[in-house]
């Protein structure tokens, strides 16, 4: 029972040390999605602005 807190504490500790990594990665995947919408209206012949509403930190 208590390696099973030992990992418990271990595995919350990493993760709460990568909220840096998984903000950035966030950051890549809205770049990645607004590159692909911009791409896709191009190719319709679209217009269309930023309507992701999603937060940059």
């Amino acid at each position: 029972m208590k390696s099973l807190k030992l990992i418990a504490a271990l595995v919350v500790a990493s993760l709460l040390g990568s909220c840096n990594t998984f903000i950035g990665m966030g950051r890549d995947m809205k770049i990645l999605g607004d590159g692909m919408e911009n791409s896709a209206n191009k190719a319709n012949g679209g217009g269309g602005g930023d309507t992701s509403g999603a937060p940059v930190y």
